[in-house]
């Protein structure tokens, strides 16, 4: 038995304890207002010990993965609450029993798997090199996706949170997340109610999907024709321009704006959707034409000839055969773009003055006042975020693939 294996497993619960810990101890703080004091040390002492059970009945063969992992789980279980006199968030028990008996269950199974993922295989003996180098990238692994989690799931829930707040339990208690189900459903959604009826957030939303969607129109027109060219047509320059049309992203968009103001004052296209919808598509046109001849270059060009010797015309086979073959890079450059000119805010913020023809994310930024409370300014955001949130992960499976398409050239 090498020295080395236990401090590996020791080390491995160490961590996970630590872990799981503060992790649910926040999470207890947000979701039931009171601060908790979640014990670490305790929590790291049980995690250490649920480890060295787990190698050790693996190495003397148990009775099972199950029954290993149920003992593992029940002396994680005894020694937190030993070590933390019963008290492992720092609180006592009558205090929000049921949060708090939750919060052991996810905290007694999270370590449990945790445990058993990265100490799977592993033994109170010798371990090779790599054994042990399997063990570290599975807790880097592990650790990475908490922290991910956390970064990104938490300021999700602080803006929703605080839209579902009413002004007084905000000024009360600023810090308190909790959910407040008394006020009933029409109390929750106030601050989305009041938004649409009282701040024209209704038009914004109008808005917004009225230029996204001319801006995907308007770049998919010209980029297509233009990759199109580029990765099928024979020009002077051509490799040139092939290398040369990502040079717009070189210059920073603040650069950009002072000059397009001043233009677009003197031309009459300030405070209007025209001068967005001409400075939007040519921010993506670039990026959506570099996309699309990397696609367009890995499609077969003899089923294109074929169409060119059955009469078609090169629009003909690019509208009957190179478009429907490239449905997955459409789609995939249409959401970016869509993204892009969605959430689009330097632009919108310096050409448009008329509150009636705000996109969402200038009405948002007009709420950033002193006269509005803050539960509307976090419920704008969640409106902002939400459909392009949900747009993304219903057109995710296209993004990958048209990405990935043009990437290798069979």
């Amino acid at each position: 038995m090498r020295p080395g294996s236990i401090v590996l497993a020791a080390l491995t619960g160490l961590i996970w304890g630590v872990t799981a810990m503060v992790v649910i101890g926040v999470t207890l703080t947000l979701v039931t207002g009171d601060v908790a004091q979640p014990q670490a040390t305790a929590a790291g002492l049980a995690g250490l010990v649920s480890a060295l059970v787990l190698v050790w009945r693996q190495s003397t063969g148990g009775a099972g993965a199950m029954a290993d992992r149920g003992l593992s789980a029940a002396v994680l279980f005894v020694v937190l609450m030993v070590a933390s006199f019963a008290a492992p968030f720092g609180l006592s028990l009558g205090q929000h029993s049921l949060w708090q008996g939750l919060g052991l269950v996810m905290f007694v199974a999270g370590v449990t798997g945790a445990n058993a993922i990265c100490l799977g295989g592993a033994r109170l003996g010798a371990m090779s090199r790599y054994e042990r180098e399997v063990v570290y990238i599975r807790i880097a692994k592990g650790v990475g996706f908490v922290v991910f989690s956390i970064i990104v799931a938490l300021p999700f829930y602080v803006m929703i949170m605080t839209s579902l707040k009413s002004q007084q339990a905000l000024l009360a208690n600023p810090l308190d997340l909790s959910i407040d189900v008394s006020q009933g459903i029409s109390g929750l959604f106030r601050s989305y109610v009041e938004l649409f009826t009282q701040f024209n957030f209704g038009r914004y939303l109008m808005v917004s999907a009225f230029v996204s969607v001319a801006t995907v129109v308007l770049t998919l027109l010209f980029s297509v024709p233009g990759a199109y060219a580029v990765s099928r047509l024979r020009f002077p320059g051509q490799a040139f321009l092939a290398r040369s049309v990502l040079l717009i992203y070189m210059v920073p968009a603040i650069v950009l704006v002072i000059p397009l103001y001043a233009v677009f004052s003197q031309l009459g296209l300030r405070n209007t959707l025209t001068g967005l919808l001409i400075v939007y598509p040519a921010t993506t046109i670039p990026v959506a034409l570099y996309m699309l001849q990397g696609y367009f270059r890995g499609l077969p060009s003899e089923l294109e000839e074929a169409g060119l010797m059955d009469g078609l015309s090169r629009i003909g086979v690019i509208l009957k055969i190179t478009l429907p073959l490239s449905l997955p890079a459409l789609a995939s450059v249409s959401l970016y773009v869509f993204m892009i000119a969605w959430n689009e805010f330097l632009f919108a913020f310096m050409f448009l003055d008329d509150p009636d023809i705000f996109t969402l994310s200038r009405g948002v930024v007009s709420l950033n006042s002193s006269e509005v409370p803050r539960q509307h300014l976090m419920a704008g955001a969640v409106i902002a975020t939400v459909p392009v949130l949900f747009i993304f992960l219903w057109f995710e499976r296209f993004l990958v693939q048209g990405l990935t398409a043009g990437s290798v050239k069979g």
